[in-house]
């Protein structure tokens, strides 16, 4: 008995070998990924390490608001005196793990809910469905604008719950689709064949099967939940109880006159360009995942 299993270990250690060279070979194709690579990684450093390099709360030089940039300010100060590179790093905990909460929550409650109506199929298909499709039809803005009166969303965890269970009836559509065309598979058919558990057939069958389509549209979810809290804080429509990129790009705009005045014009330029880069990091990671576990691409 001991052989076969030290001879299993071996051939799952030799596919995990494997499957890190072909990642490293698909990033090395283009030196385009392996700069998402960076860039996202780089962001989740700043996310979780960057608040600890800054004092709280930030420091402020009365004597030089709206400083140009410099070596000192690289993206130079606010109208309070306050270095916009700091604002920005110690911005981005909140606005990261909030897309990192929404990310998980799309996600997980998207794909289970796609997987056991696409498996299962008619009642439980029927049912579910129905739900996701009135979900979908729930307007998202106006749902946020009531529930803003009486929630302040202080904590990043609570706004991640709210978006994510507002954000994922598109992904169990996507994943019912995908769900319905590989049950008809033969490995499929041999293990309802077997009697093996619906819980087992989907964990242990579909589910890695669709592990590459649920990580990039994760991915493709954390951009969303960038957008939707970042555009909800400069709208005004949430409490500005936490320091985030929404918050400086309102109060560069309502506040600083960004639009009309050059002064106050890095405050504004800092978080769009970070959410600009976060964005072309995230494509470039996606792109590369999508060569990584299609085939034809890798052959191509």
């Amino acid at each position: 008995m001991t052989a076969p299993v030290i001879a299993a270990g071996g051939g799952r250690a030799a596919l995990r070998r494997n499957f890190w060279r072909g990642v490293w070979r698909v990033l090395k194709r283009k030196p385009s990924r392996m700069v998402g690579m960076v860039i996202v990684l780089g962001f989740a450093f700043m996310g979780v390490f960057g608040p600890m390099f800054y004092p709280d709360p930030l420091p402020r030089d009365t004597a030089a608001l709206y400083a140009p940039p410099s070596w000192e300010h690289p993206f130079g100060t606010d109208f309070e005196g306050t270095d916009v590179l700091a604002l920005l790093v110690t911005g981005s905990r909140y606005v990261l793990l909030t897309a990192l909460v929404t990310a998980v929550i799309t996600v997980v409650v998207g794909a289970a809910i796609g997987l056991f109506a696409g498996f299962r199929r008619g009642r439980w298909d029927t049912v579910l469905m129905r739900i996701t499709d009135m979900k979908l039809t729930i307007p998202g803005l106006p749902l946020l604008l009531v529930l803003s009166t009486i929630w302040k969303f202080t904590s990043a965890l609570e706004m991640g719950l709210v978006l994510g269970l507002l954000g994922w009836g598109g992904v169990a559509r996507a994943v019912r689709s995908q769900t319905l065309s590989l049950r008809e598979r033969g490995f499929i058919e041999a293990a309802r064949g077997l009697g093996l558990s619906t819980t087992h057939i989907i964990g242990r069958e579909l589910l890695p099967s669709m592990a590459p389509f649920v990580a990039m549209n994760m991915l493709i979810a954390v951009t969303g939940a960038v957008y939707a809290q970042v555009g909800l804080f400069f709208l005004g429509v949430l409490p500005f109880e936490a320091n985030n990129w929404g918050v400086m790009l309102n109060l560069a705009v309502f506040g600083g006159g960004a639009m009309s005045s050059p002064a106050a014009l890095p405050y504004l330029m800092a978080p769009l360009l970070a959410i600009l880069l976060l964005t072309l990091g995230i494509v470039l990671v996606v792109d590369a995942m999508d060569e990584i576990f299609n085939p034809r691409l890798r052959e191509e």
